[in-house]
């Protein structure tokens, strides 16, 4: 084909996506707070962020990464295992473990990138001789997680979501030379439930299997001083892997890979995903640890957002709107199509409130939705305003 032709199949690709109401298209968003944007001249109450903590625009933070930059510069220059491991990182990768209860953290240019790098060192954990690796996911986990595993070509196999019964079964009929690695998330990032850890826990009682456990929408939000859903419900042990996405409720980017020593040294050694990756800046370093004093120091800002989300979640089962069960402050209110949704979170937006509808292939076809995300700034009259249009538009 020539150039021509690879664009021609471009625009019927897409045009199918439209007619399918799947398109995806970005807009420029000017950013005013942690829970104002503008888009077009108009402004919005942002409802679709991930920025739980109102981190991204914290005087304390902003005033670390400013002092980082002026004094270490805007890059990092080199991968972590040339020059690119500053002072910066190692006092934030020391403060991340401290934070989750870990021996080590490598950081990440992003949490997609620390899903990656740990999936790689997990499937060279089989390495020759031995009988592979064979990962075992929720049906559920973040992209990040599935294509991760995919791109080892090793065995996988997917359990339906949160079925610890079927989970057992692939556990019992394993391979007993072969490890066995459970990929999922602690609170799921479209739905908002979380992880049965308990059945998990038991689960390592009778088998022996690595756990890696991505706390993206779990950091910040559970756990004392926001260690993470496995800390609040007492069962760090047995999760071997953390990851933690930066960018939610810390505020800032990156991630990064929570475990123990040898692992850690095994990430430096076999994950691509870090070894060929330029650093973050040194400012993004000094930004988390920033983010992470502030965490212990404001435990406020935890219950707040804890607090509207049992608000939230409560008033709309009130009023006759079913969503799934949960704490989180990830509330998906579901739709019977995705033109469904998109004229719910069009209705909203002519209010002045910004809820992003969220289709397939995000989430499996039939369950297309309003993804109401909740931060600890937003005001009790905003809160208002959301349940009285959430309202209207989930009835029609």
């Amino acid at each position: 084909m020539n150039p021509v032709d690879w664009n021609a199949r471009c625009i019927e690709l897409l045009s199918q996506r439209r007619e399918r109401a799947l398109l995806r298209e970005r807009h420029p968003v000017h950013v005013i707070d942690a829970t104002h944007v503008e888009i077009g001249g108009k402004r919005f109450i942002n409802f679709s962020s991930n920025d739980y903590l109102g981190y991204t625009h914290h005087p304390q933070i902003i005033r670390a990464t400013i002092e980082a930059a002026q004094s270490h510069g805007v890059g990092s220059g080199a991968a972590g295992l040339i020059t690119g491991f500053t002072d910066q990182h190692a006092r934030c990768e020391a403060a991340i473990a401290r934070w989750k209860g870990t021996e080590s953290a490598v950081l990440l240019p992003s949490g997609y990138q620390a899903n990656l790098a740990a999936v790689q060192t997990a499937a060279a954990l089989g390495g020759e001789g031995n009988s592979g690796v064979r990962f075992l996911i929720d049906k559920l986990a973040h992209a990040s997680l599935i294509d991760a595993a995919r791109a080892t070509e090793m065995p996988i196999r997917i359990f339906p979501h949160n079925n610890l019964t079927k989970l057992a079964r692939l556990l019992k009929d394993a391979d007993p030379n072969q490890l066995q690695v459970v990929l999922t998330e602690s609170i799921f990032s479209m739905d908002g439930d979380a992880a049965d850890l308990a059945s998990i826990a038991e689960l390592k009682k009778s088998y022996r299997f690595m756990l890696i456990l991505d706390e993206a929408h779990g950091s910040g939000v559970y756990g004392s001083s926001g260690a993470g859903y496995a800390a609040e419900v007492g069962l760090q042990n047995i999760v071997d892997v953390s990851i933690v996405t930066l960018s939610k409720a810390i505020g800032c980017i990156g991630g990064a890979a929570c475990s123990s020593a040898p692992f850690r040294d095994a990430l430096l050694n076999f994950g691509r995903a870090y070894i060929y990756s330029t650093s973050v800046p040194p400012f993004v370093a000094a930004s988390v640890a920033a983010a992470i004093q502030a965490m212990l120091s404001e435990p406020q800002r935890q219950q707040r957002v804890r607090e509207l989300a049992r608000h939230v979640r409560q008033s709309l089962t009130r009023v006759g709107i079913k969503i799934p069960p949960g704490d989180s402050p990830i509330i998906p209110i579901l739709f019977d199509s995705e033109q469904a949704a998109l004229n719910a979170a069009n209705q909203l937006r002519s209010q002045g409130l910004l809820v992003v509808a969220v289709r397939p292939p995000t989430v499996p076809a039939g369950t297309s939705r309003l993804r109401v995300t909740l931060s600890c700034m937003h005001s009790d009259e905003e809160i208002a305003r959301l349940l009285q249009a959430v309202e209207k538009v989930a009835k029609k």
